[in-house]
């Protein structure tokens, strides 16, 4: 079905073009006849607590035009049909115009949204293919706190545009490569016994045991290189061993990524999130196109040699003595950085993955990195006007305290501690509103609930600000919490059960009052919303859209009762309203990756 314009949408053409014709006539009636170049006036539409909308654009456009403001609103005014689309509309203050839609329109305009699968929301006009490299975790370590937002926010993204018609590549750019495996795999080389370690019980160890014993190993590792000069050596020697393929070493380094993964899928799966083998392409990945990357950025001049590093250079960037800090692409011994990945990784996706926009799901302590990066990708050609890149850079997960989250040890916390935590106060709050619930569907909706509180705290703060993860407040069915709205869906499923024999059912006939009027223009703007959340990089904006129309729901319920309205037909257009609220909130939800429980 074709996409549904929005009521603001239509109002804001009748204005735009009454406001052309009224420009025509100024310039007809003035002594500078001068032709008014197309499009020359933006009504400035947005909604209004004085009337549905307002539009503020007559201000600018009678200052152009050389005309008086308050008479060319009136003008504008005398030019906009009313009675369809239109109910009122009246001249305010120096020349805004407030203008109240008729019930007819907005019932009408919701029918035609729910008789749409995709509720109307269009698609993008020209989608293109958004490569997205998001949850990262480091082979051989546990993840913790600092990997959630990374996997959160690029999850929501990943829905998001996939929902506006864009193809989405997923990349998870993990951490498998570098000098701590030669450290790793030299130290189980000499403590073989070490492999057989469980962590608790016998058998075989869970991914989530196996990778405690792998972040075990790595601080025991860690901690010998660190104080013994010999094992050093030895360590930095079996790099060399991997980097060169030999087969003993590049055999444990491989079941070291196997086991991590395991781990990875068992985190991700606890997050509700669905990551694809495919879809994992880390550090090594690129390690064939290291060194022709090197040579291109050299041979191109984009890249030269200092103090036998290859290094790129930027005017605008410099350390604290003054000097210019370059981008070190290639070591001065020959090894390769962090840049020469990140660029490799680059023209992949732009040459073999064919994407037109980049995006780079990563903490913005690691802006400085990715701009220095993308410069140098332009100025090599491998982005251009044609191919975008973007870092959807975040903040820091605070403690109560406002400090970065640790434990009370001061160590990081591990994630999956953290869900579990989470599942463990949503069932608390669950079982509290249970009432015809089983032990096990007590402990499904506490996982649901749970992470989604997890995820909606993180999604409903814009990506680059710090915030403060606190569980009770996440947990609790009032305020801005993905519970408040999960809370909103069940109610409404609760009374479509209950409806009987009525069925849901547009009346653009009846009049609306003042809360249906409200709920219904909020449900009308998810498609305007949906698009501006996807070209901004914006989850944050769906969750507050999502927000707002569950309280605009309960205030709603709250003043007009649904099965016992006062007519069948006001029964029908009310249980309609809560249907499209329910199939909206359901829709938004699961675009951030949060699920929406017929029952709490």
């Amino acid at each position: 079905m074709a996409s549904v314009p929005s009521l603001a949408s239509s109002v804001n053409q009748r204005v735009a073009d009454a406001l052309a014709a009224a420009v025509l006539k100024a310039g007809s009636d003035s002594a500078d006849p001068s032709p008014r170049p197309a499009g020359w006036g933006d009504p400035m539409l947005r909604r209004s607590d004085r009337a549905d909308f307002q539009a503020n654009g007559i201000l600018a456009l009678a200052k152009k035009a050389k005309a008086n403001p308050r008479e060319l609103a009136t003008t504008v005014v005398e030019g906009i049909p009313t009675g369809d689309l239109i109910r009122e509309i009246e001249v305010s203050g120096p020349g805004f115009l407030n203008i109240t839609i008729t019930d007819r329109a907005i019932i009408e305009t919701l029918a035609a949204r729910a008789a749409d699968d995709r509720l109307g929301v269009p698609l993008a006009e020209r989608p293109g293919t958004t490569v997205i490299d998001y949850a990262q975790p480091n082979v051989a370590k546990e993840m913790h706190v600092g990997h959630l937002r990374s996997a959160v926010i690029g999850a929501a993204m990943v829905e998001i545009l996939e929902f506006t018609g864009e193809t989405v590549v997923r990349r998870h750019h993990i951490g498998d490569w570098g000098t701590q495996f030669g450290m790793l795999i030299q130290y189980l080389l000499e403590h073989p016994h070490e492999l057989d370690h469980k962590s608790e019980g016998d058998g075989e160890a869970s991914g989530e045991e196996a990778m405690s014993n792998l972040n075990r190993l790595y601080k025991a590792s860690r901690a010998l290189f660190d104080s013994d000069e010999e094992f050093k050596t030895r360590a930095r020697a079996r790099v060399v061993d991997l980097q060169a393929g030999e087969p003993e070493t590049l055999a444990m380094w491989q079941r070291f990524v196997d086991e991590s993964k395991i781990y990875f899928y068992s985190v991700f799966n606890k997050l509700d999130m669905d990551i694809q083998d495919p879809d994992v392409v880390g550090e090594s990945g690129y390690n064939d196109m290291l060194t022709e990357t090197c040579k291109l950025l050299e041979d191109s001049g984009v890249a030269v040699r200092s103090n036998g590093a290859l290094c790129v250079f930027f005017d605008d960037v410099k350390g604290p003595d003054g000097n210019p800090t370059p981008l070190i692409v290639q070591k001065s011994d020959g090894g390769f950085g962090y840049a020469a990945t990140d660029l490799s990784a680059i023209r992949d996706r732009v040459d073999n993955l064919k994407a037109s926009s980049l995006i780079y799901v990563v903490d913005a302590r690691q802006s400085l990195h990715f701009k220095m990066v993308f410069e140098t990708a332009r100025r090599a050609g491998w982005l251009n006007d044609g191919v975008k890149a973007h870092q959807l850079a975040f903040g820091t997960v605070l403690g109560k305290d406002g400090k970065p989250f640790k434990t009370r040890e001061g160590e990081t916390v591990r994630l999956v501690d953290l869900l579990d935590e989470a599942v463990e106060r949503a069932a608390t709050v669950v079982r509290e509103k249970a009432q015809d619930l089983t032990e096990g569907e007590i402990a499904e909706r506490a996982a649901q609930v749970g992470i989604g509180a997890v995820k909606y705290a993180d999604l409903s703060t814009s990506a680059a600000r710090d915030y403060k993860f606190d569980l009770d407040q996440m947990v609790s069915l009032t305020g801005d919490t993905s519970v408040y709205l999960q809370y909103a869906y069940a109610r409404i499923q609760s009374i479509l059960r209950k409806a009987g024999e009525a069925r849901p059912a547009a009346h653009a006939e009846l009049a609306l009052e003042p809360t249906e009027r409200a709920l219904g223009l909020h449900l009308d703007q998810f498609g305007e919303l949906i698009a501006e959340a996807a070209g901004e990089y914006a989850p944050h904006k769906l969750a507050a859209y999502l927000y707002q129309l569950a309280s605009l729901y309960t205030s709603f319920y709250a003043e007009c009762p649904v099965l016992k309205a006062d007519t069948p037909e006001q029964v029908e257009n009310r249980l309609f309203l809560c249907d499209l609220t329910a199939r909206t909130l359901t829709k938004g939800m699961s675009l951030l990756g949060i699920r929406t429980p017929e029952k709490l």
